[in-house]
């Protein structure tokens, strides 16, 4: 659970302030009550898919573009969703297609307009989905 909470916490300081050495990431981590080291810190960021650019450690949005579907971006919310964003009204046409693929990670899908929450079991089954549901809407 700690592992968990630690990368929330990652993902929020890479959101909210630039960060551009691990060590920085360290000492904050290390003030905030998290026993870790450069390596741990450093698989955390890769686990992640946090990369470096211009410098500054940034989250990357995976983008989409599918005229047939609209899917617009694909995250990450906690360990057991995916938020799909569609152009509006083309959300459950996604959520068919997502259903229809047997993707195995997937426990389910809840369409509304222009969003898809997608359920799964772990972290580890999001991470496996996404590339996934990805290759569904031809990730460019």
């Amino acid at each position: 659970m700690q592992k968990i909470r630690r990368q929330e916490v990652i993902l929020n300081l890479i959101r909210s302030a630039r960060i551009s050495r691990q060590e920085e990431l360290v000492r904050i981590l290390q003030k905030k009550g998290f026993s870790v080291t450069q390596a741990s810190v450093s698989r955390d960021l890769d686990e992640l898919g946090i990369v470096k650019v211009n410098g500054v450690y940034k989250i990357p949005q995976k983008e989409f573009r599918t005229p047939e579907f609209g899917l617009l971006s694909l995250e990450t919310a906690g360990p057991n969703l995916i938020v799909a964003k569609c152009v509006a009204g083309l959300a459950s046409a996604a959520a068919v297609r997502i259903d229809a693929a047997g993707i195995t990670e997937i426990v389910g899908t809840v369409a509304g307009d222009d969003t898809v929450f997608i359920a799964v079991k772990s972290e580890d089954d999001q991470r496996r989905a996404m590339p996934q549901i990805g290759k569904l809407f031809e990730y460019q």
